[in-house]
């Protein structure tokens, strides 16, 4: 079982079939086939071995998807990368993985530029879009569409063990540094038909691809879908009104938004304007979300509405809000309840809330315990970290470091996050990478980073600053500060000068008596 042969599939069945819809332009399964075969022979004659890396920094869009199979088909692994991240981060994650390639899109022009200004293991760049004449580097450069539509003969792909590591993404780690979570081809393609089975879906499904590729929130469809022969939709950039036009125009049928995202739409003054009566499902995962919320998501565009919960460790779902048959004949607020919580296991997947001692704990909805899972869909580890990996797992079990109570249909629901994670616009930031910035500056004493309420982004990052002895500065000092040396969605939106941390009895920082006050007022 490899990725390369979703792909395979939906060529026997479905050749000349619309596979992508990329703005203007559309491809059949054919001619992404064509391409993406191209663009292996690219890699192939320029020395690229099996289980080397290849990095992407690119928006949603065809050249996403098939370099996603490019990469599968001969072996390589596949390292997409958050384009929001500052040059100096995705400097980090290219070293880290010794990527050998790079394909970007030419809009990132000036952060790819000051990343080649630094040493990575990179051998050349492909330019999605064109080449841009404001680059220069001792790199070979290269167009993709050159490449792309380069004829050559019949490609053969590389035969791939399914452990073999497909996929490589990079998360933020509580220490500051970014994890590389390895996927396999067996964790991608059982992954692919857990939710084939569980979302019902079929060649006539058209994925809307609005959460971005390089994220786990939308690339699990590149592949289920694929395999079933429906269509792609890419959507390269959120924006409300283009995504609920895009819906209506292609006609699809079903798609993943961050609640953010859903927030939105369902709050845009337009909405009334447009047609969703092709969706029959949206779903939704990244941060919890109200009761009162999914009622008007789904009296919005008058779809099904399905929670889920999932890390980029378990390729990624763990659960999703499916109400079980029984469960259909509650009265609509009962059925409200159960579709706004976390979710029943995902097909494929051992889920477990445990205590402190490793003992499920009641289902009684009340007693709280750890997240643990397992199954061929979870991560074998990051890489080149062995200690981190080890640390993640007991008796084969991740343990997910999330919060839950569960009830006795089996249905989990979470009640806290992983210690000082803050999940803003679907986007998972730790305090402690926030911290290490805020540390870099030469005015501040100590910092602690925490989560507020955001009616927007559903959390905003704060930071609690003590400034050195007779030094002063400002708010916005502090934030342009950290915006420079990191990625700008993860620099605080406000920040709080105090003369003194709270510290608990041993001198650890008590961030919850900082981060309480926001949340009691909510």
């Amino acid at each position: 079982m490899d990725i390369w042969m979703t792909l395979r599939k939906a060529i026997e069945l479905y050749p000349h079939k619309i596979a992508v819809v990329d703005g203007e332009r559309s491809f059949t399964y054919m001619q992404i086939q064509l391409r993406a075969t191209a663009l292996a022979r690219f890699f192939q004659a320029r020395g690229l071995q099996p289980e080397d890396r290849i990095s992407i920094v690119e928006v949603n869009s065809a050249p996403f998807l098939e370099t996603y199979y490019a990469a599968a088909g001969m072996g390589a692994i596949l390292s997409p990368v958050n384009y929001r991240l500052s040059a100096r981060e995705m400097v980090f994650i290219l070293a880290d993985a010794g990527s050998r390639w790079l394909v970007a899109g030419a809009r990132f022009a000036s952060v790819v530029q000051a990343v080649l200004k630094q040493k990575t293991a990179l051998k050349g760049v492909i330019w999605i879009d064109g080449i841009p004449s404001s680059v220069s580097a001792d790199l070979p450069f290269y167009s993709y569409e050159d490449i792309v539509n380069e004829p050559g003969e019949d490609f053969k792909p590389e035969p791939v063990a399914e452990h073999q590591v497909a996929h490589l993404y990079y998360t933020s780690g509580t220490t500051g540094r970014p994890k590389g979570v390895m996927l396999t081809h067996k964790n991608v393609c059982l992954h692919a038909l857990g939710t084939i089975a569980e979302l019902k879906l079929t060649d006539a499904d058209i994925w809307g691809h609005v959460a971005p590729m390089f994220h786990l929130a939308d690339a699990w469809a590149t592949f289920a879908v694929t395999w079933m022969g429906g269509r792609h939709v890419m959507i390269d950039q959120f924006e409300a009104k283009t995504v609920m036009a895009t819906i209506q125009r292609e006609a699809i049928t079903l798609s993943n938004l961050i609640p953010t995202m859903l927030n939105l739409m369902i709050k845009h003054p337009s909405i009334g304007e447009f047609d969703f009566s092709s969706l029959r499902v949206i779903l939704s995962g990244g941060a919890p979300i109200a009761p009162e919320v999914v009622k008007r998501i789904r009296q919005a565009l008058g779809c099904d509405y399905i929670q889920t919960y999932g890390m980029t460790e378990t390729s990624p779902y763990l659960t999703f809000s499916i109400l079980k048959h029984h469960l259909q004949d509650l009265p609509a607020e009962e059925q409200l309840r159960y579709k706004s919580k976390t979710g029943r296991p995902f097909i494929g997947i051992d889920l477990k809330v445990v205590d402190e001692n490793a003992v499920p704990v009641a289902p009684d909805e009340k007693q709280v315990g750890e997240i643990w899972v397992r199954g061929d869909t979870v991560t074998p580890g990051y890489w080149n970290l062995p200690e981190q990996t080890s640390k993640a797992f007991t008796d084969g079990w991740l343990r997910t470091g999330d919060l839950a109570v569960i009830d006795r249909e089996g249905y989990v629901n979470i009640v806290d996050r992983k210690k000082d994670m803050i999940v803003t616009g679907g986007e998972n930031v730790y305090s402690t990478e926030v911290e290490n910035v805020l540390y870099m500056h030469p005015k501040v004493l100590e910092a602690a980073v925490f989560g507020v309420p955001d009616e927007k982004w559903g959390e905003a990052i704060a930071a609690a600053v003590v400034l050195k002895q007779k030094e002063s500065a400002t708010e916005k000092e502090i934030i342009d500060f950290c915006k420079q040396h990191q990625a700008s969605y993860k620099a605080p939106k406000s920040i709080q000068f105090i003369a003194e941390l709270p510290k608990t009895g041993s001198g650890k920082i008590f961030k919850k008596a900082l981060r309480d006050p926001y949340w009691k007022k909510r």
